[in-house]
Parts: C-alpha cells; structure tokens; sequence
C-alpha cells in the first residue's frame, strides 16, 4: 500500500511539472513566438544573405522605404538621401541596425501571429507602414549638415513618431566597408534617438525649474545678480559671460549658470533626484517592444558644487534624446504625454493589426506645467526669436552640453509646440555642434518649418 502511495505522489509530481512546463511554454510562446519566428536562421523568411525575404516597409504616407523583388532580394527607395535618413527606422539587410523595422518588427512583417504562425495570404509577408514621414526625415538629415546627432520629432498626443534621423549613417543599398576605428562612422549602428544617452547642458535646467516653482515660494518675488561667477559650495560656477541682475524669467532665458546651480543646491540632491525620477529621465520607454536608454542622474557622493553642476545639466548627468522628446510632450500636455510609436499599421495579414495608444503617467503637474511652457515660450520671444518658427506657439529650451576632452560642446534644442492642429513634441541633438540655439535651434526651425508650413 505505501509503495502504491509513493508512486502516486511521484506520478502527481511528473504531472504537476508537465503541467507546469506546458503552461510556461504557451505563456512564453504568446510572449515570445513572434521572435521564435522571425529568428535570421528560418529559411522561410530570410534569404541566402540573410535579408528578410518578406514584407513591404512603408512611411505614413504610402512612401515604400523598402520592398523585396522577384528574386527574393532586398530593395530601398530610389532617392539616396532618403535611404540614409530612413536607415535607423526602416534598417539594413544585414540586420545590423537593431531598432530597424527588418529587425525589431519582423515578426510584423513576416504576417505572423498566434494562429497561423507566419502563414500570409500573399506569401510575400505584410505591408508594415512607420509612423515617421520620409520627406521630414529627409529634412531633418539634410539639416544636421553631415553631423553626429539626433532629430526627433512626435505627436504628444497620439504617440506617433514623425521625424527619427541619427547620424552618422550609410546608404543601405550600397553599405560602405566600415573599419571598427574609422571616425565617420563612429556608432554608426547606433540610434542616437532611442538608444543613446548624452550630457544635456542647459535643457536640463527644464527639470531644476520645475522643482525649484514647487519647492521655493519666492522664487517669482526674487532677483539675481550674475557677474559670470558664483560661488556655490566654496567653488566656482561659470556663465560664458555676466548676465547682470535678472529675475527667474531672465534667468532661464539667458541660461544662467550661477542662478540654477544656487537652486539646485538649495533644493538639495534627494529633492533634484525625486524631480529627475518623476520627470522620467532616468526611465526606460518601450517603442513597439523597443526599449529606450535610461539616462543617468547620479549625485552619489557629490559636494555642493557638484549639486549645483548636475542641476546646470552638467557632472554625470546623462539624457537620452527620445526621453527629451518625452518630457518635453508631459509639459506641453499638462503633465502626461502619449508613449512614442513607430508603428502605425499593419495590412495584407489573415487578422487585423491593433496598436494601443499608451500614457506616461504624470511627469509634471498640471499647473507647474503651465507656467514652464509659459516660461519657454518667453526664451522663444526673448533670445532665440520668434521670427525663425513662424505660424508656431513654441516654447523651446537651449542647451550646450560640456563633454571634455577637447572636443567643441554638444548642442541641444528642445520644445514643443501648443498649436492645436500641430501638437508635436520635438529634441535634437548635434554633437560638437557648439551654442544650442544656432546649431541645434537651426535644425529644428528647418524641421518644425517643414512640418508645419509644408515643404
């Protein structure tokens, strides 16, 4: 009898494993059998080279970005600079670019889902349409003028993504031989957009001044006086030159050095790290099931003065360009912003694609949101002028982040815009670029221009 009870237990044991590895498979299958599917070895749908065989990408407007012809190999738009400005967002046939629809949405494009694996109706995979407009990226890229950096541009109300260029990049249809220390091409695999992270300079002045709006009552009954020096902790903060007595409102639209480090290390470092916490900066997004870099806000150990330089957007403070773009759309929303997309539909499959739109939660309050945008509109009006963006409500923020080693500043420029019929978010980064507003701000007026007053 208990030799008989022994075996049962065993063979409820073996049954409760099966049973539990069955169920962790369908979970798994569910979360994962699009990539199973997709994975470079399936012969169904990669080709002799390793291209995807199957699939059209297209841009939101019809455009085909890329296609495969009759003899099973991967094709791109005809015009070469669209090819270059698309490449981060549609990808490459060698499947180097990660974020590139041929890698991270293949699944999309093969036509597979639960049902029917990668069965389509056609064979030849689905139409996969991006959100972005290859004319604005095209734009965009000739804009940054064959600079390193980044432009992107989004709906913060609907999520989608308009405008995604990184560069450095290369023609797909005709990739170059790249050496691993050629300066180039320096990253050149690398989506600056969504997965990059870099010194932000004075945008991230954005987040001292919310904090320092919700945490110092007076802060709009006081004035400072900048000599091009302040001592904050026993050290020196340095402004480029003396901008003379100001209030908060001229403070942030000279960019005052001196003034935000004074509040930064008034409000102390748990404060400035909640407010970089709540704003987002530090957090992931998922694009689609693309994951964002976290930037990085790190005052371990930090004196006063090293307090004072992060809350300038200097010391360690790394941001990443789509997260920017993000918190820029939760000020200009009133607190929270759609989650960016790229993709917008799908069309040829057996079911009917659906893609939710998601929220942030609340990266900034209401009313504190308010009186930002106000602020930024007045940097608009009082320093880099209105006349550059017109037909726009724009509220904008420069920056110039310091990277050492000799190299000229990274140049920032982020905003966004409060027209009704353009609600659209917007950060671009040029590397080496020197002042954010000439050469950041000169990219962005080209793109913001392009959108909405037509090209």
């Amino acid at each position: 009898m208990k030799k008989i009870e022994k075996r049962a237990i065993v063979c409820l044991a073996l049954v409760a494993l099966l049973t539990a590895g069955v169920v962790l498979f369908v979970v798994r299958f569910g979360l994962y059998g699009g990539r199973w599917a997709s994975f470079s070895a399936n012969r169904h749908l990669y080709n002799s080279s390793g291209a995807l065989a199957v699939g059209r990408v297209l841009d939101r407007d019809g455009d085909v970005l890329s296609w495969v012809d009759e003899s099973g190999n991967r094709r791109y738009y005809e015009n070469a600079t669209v090819r270059k400005a698309t490449l981060h967002a549609v990808g490459d046939p060698q499947g180097k670019i990660g974020t590139g629809a041929l890698v991270a949405f293949a699944d999309q494009l093969s036509g597979y889902n639960l049902l029917t694996g990668a069965y389509s109706l056609t064979g030849q995979g689905n139409d996969l349409y991006l959100t972005i407009d290859a004319r604005l990226n095209y734009t965009a890229y000739q804009a940054l003028g064959g600079k390193k950096g980044a432009v992107a541009v989004y709906n913060y109300k609907t999520g989608e993504v308009l405008c995604m260029v990184s560069s450095p990049t290369y023609d797909p249809a005709d990739p170059p031989v790249i050496a691993d220390d050629d300066p180039a091409y320096d990253g050149v695999y690398l989506n600056r957009v969504l997965s990059g992270a870099f010194t932000p300079g004075s945008i991230f002045k954005t987040v001292t001044l919310t904090a320092a709006i919700e945490k110092i009552p007076d802060l709009f009954d006081r004035t400072f006086t900048c000599t091009g020096s302040t001592d904050v902790g026993g050290q020196a903060v340095t402004c480029p030159h003396a901008h003379g007595e100001m209030d908060i409102a001229g403070a942030f639209a000279s960019s005052c050095n001196g003034v935000f480090a004074q509040l930064a290390a008034e409000l102390g470092s748990e404060t400035m790290a909640a407010y970089v916490q709540k704003a987002g900066l530090t957090s992931r997004y998922d694009v689609n099931g693309i994951s964002t870099a976290p930037g990085s806000f790190d005052l371990t150990g930090a004196d006063t003065n090293q307090v004072g330089w992060a809350g300038v957007g200097q010391y360690n403070d790394l941001v990443n360009p789509c997260g920017v773009m993000v918190w820029m759309g939760a000020i200009a929303n009133g607190g929270q912003a759609a989650v960016p997309q790229l993709v917008l539909k799908t069309e040829g499959g057996i079911l009917p694609s659906f893609y939710l739109q998601k929220k942030t939660g609340t990266l900034i309050e209401g009313d504190t949101a308010e009186t930002l945008a106000d602020l930024m509109a007045n940097n608009v009006a009082q320093t880099y002028g209105s006349g550059r963006f017109p037909n726009m409500d724009i509220c904008a923020k420069s920056g110039t982040g310091e990277v050492g080693g000799g190299k000229a500043p990274n140049a920032w420029f982020a905003g966004f815009l409060r027209n009704e019929d353009a609600p659209y978010a917007f950060a671009v980064l040029v590397e080496e670029g020197g002042s954010g507003a000439d050469a950041a701000g000169n990219v962005a007026a080209q793109v913001l221009n392009a959108l909405v007053n037509g090209y």
